[in-house]
């Protein structure tokens, strides 16, 4: 456990190593220069999908940034930038939590996927998807905690679905589709290319669209290093235009 010393410390201490950060990036605001490490957190539909095409753009323009980008789950990316760990995530739900701040970034669908051999109907009542096998993401990822807000919208838990698997990632989950394991709700970011080659097939659910926000989140009053507050300019002028 910390000392009552070291609780006097080392919120002082940071302060002092972001002064440090700050005279870094006015030196380098003197030359004009954008340089250094972004290190990103990102669930994984911006990480894996969206962001690096983003990163490229802008390393194009800015030859002395490098990237690094955690893909993680939406709450483990918010637990980042609360412990100082990361200055910028983009996740795809708004996870509470203290200090942090939240702004539109992209939309996004849910869609209900099934393997191209399955013989489900191409379009089905909400009532059916009990009857379904279904592959859903671990807890704490913002895809499971859209798919739980939507399914309410129709008075269907998680509870009353037929989980045959838990999985960690969207590349986990369409692999299990493709394989027959079951259906999933997943991003149709994750799944654009699979749709094209016919390796999944869309179901639609009547009555119900599954359309979501991607967010930009930060620590609410901290002070962004240059390249970082270049970097999320750069995306707040993508998301206007």
């Amino acid at each position: 456990m910390p000392t009552k010393e070291a609780e006097i410390l080392y919120p002082r201490a940071l302060a002092i190593l972001e002064d440090l950060h700050k005279l870094e990036d006015e030196l380098a605001m003197a030359g004009k220069s954008v340089t250094g490490e972004l290190i990103l957190g990102a669930s994984t539909i911006p990480g894996a999908y969206i962001l690096p095409s983003i990163a490229a753009s802008f390393k194009n323009r800015y030859p002395g940034i490098s990237f690094e980008i955690r893909i993680d789950d939406s709450a483990k990316v918010i637990e980042s930038i609360q412990s100082n760990d990361i200055f910028i995530g983009i996740v795809g739900a708004q996870i509470p939590a203290r200090k942090i701040s939240y702004q539109q970034f992209a939309e996004d669908e849910l869609i209900l996927i099934c393997s191209a051999n399955s013989d489900i109907p191409e379009k089905i009542a909400p009532e059916f998807l009990p009857e379904l096998p279904f592959i859903h993401r671990e807890h704490g990822s913002g895809t499971r905690k859209n798919i739980e807000s939507f399914l309410s919208q129709k008075e269907i838990g998680l509870n009353q679905l037929n989980i045959v698997a838990t999985l960690g990632s969207s590349t986990a989950v369409k692999e299990a589709v493709k394989a027959d394991l079951g259906v999933s709700i997943i991003s149709r970011y994750a799944v654009q290319d699979e749709l094209i080659s016919g390796s999944v097939k869309h179901i639609d659910i009547h009555g119900l669209t599954m359309s979501r926000m991607l967010y930009i989140a930060s620590a609410s009053k901290r002070t962004l290093p240059h390249h970082y507050q270049v970097f999320l300019d750069s995306l707040l002028q993508q998301v206007e235009d």
